[in-house]
């Protein structure tokens, strides 16, 4: 049995770009990933509504800034064999910070939070970067809350780039689902679930290869 923790925001969630409101539980793609894996793997999911990589954000009820809540989870769920983080389209918020320089920034620093927590049994877990999929036109002509597309289609670039610096897995989510243009940022239930089957194969690559 592996365990993985799934660290992410709305997209990982499974908010509704139509209502708000989360998707069923098995079209999550944390479920769907979690289903495909079976009894080798025990995935534990934490989507955050408007969790963004390193940003104070005080507009929301809660922590939205993912280098201080990360530490707890680590913490809480240890030991784990992989992390995977999701997150970067809250960043592009332009109150928050606007660029994907900045979200990679972030990136990075969750990377290293995850590498040199003090875990009990001193094994480190592998890291999963995955690039959110890019933002497209809302009915607005903008995505929600008027993220840039142009730095949202920047983020798997960037994130390649440090995942082979930082020398930890990744994968891009374009590959396998898109944005919706309800609100041009989140997924419909069955693009959020093609996302957790396609990440299937990855993990498995990464845990049992």
């Amino acid at each position: 049995m592996r365990d993985i923790l799934v660290f992410g925001d709305s997209l990982t969630w499974g908010a509704d770009p139509a209502t708000g409101a989360r998707h069923p539980f098995e079209m999550r793609w944390s479920s769907v990933l979690a289903a495909g894996l079976g009894d080798r793997a025990f995935v534990v999911a934490d989507g955050l509504g408007g969790r963004n990589t390193s940003f104070d954000d005080h507009s929301g009820p809660c922590d939205r800034n993912a280098t201080r809540t990360l530490p707890v989870l680590l913490g809480a769920h240890q030991p784990l064999d992989l992390v995977m983080i999701m997150l970067g389209t809250n960043d592009l918020k332009p109150y928050l910070c606007g660029l994907a320089s900045g979200a990679t920034a972030g990136m990075k620093r969750l990377i290293q939070i995850v590498k040199y927590f003090p875990y009990k049994n001193e094994t480190v877990p592998q890291i999963l970067v995955i690039a959110p999929p890019p933002c497209v036109a809302g009915p607005s002509g903008a995505p929600a809350q008027s993220r840039s597309i142009a730095e949202s289609q920047a983020l798997a670039g960037a994130y390649r780039a440090l995942a082979e610096a930082e020398n930890v897995a990744f994968f891009d989510a374009a590959n396998a689902c898109t944005a919706s243009e309800i609100d041009g940022v989140h997924m419909t239930a069955e693009e959020t679930a093609a996302l957790g089957q396609a990440l299937i194969p990855v993990v498995e690559g990464l845990l049992w290869r």
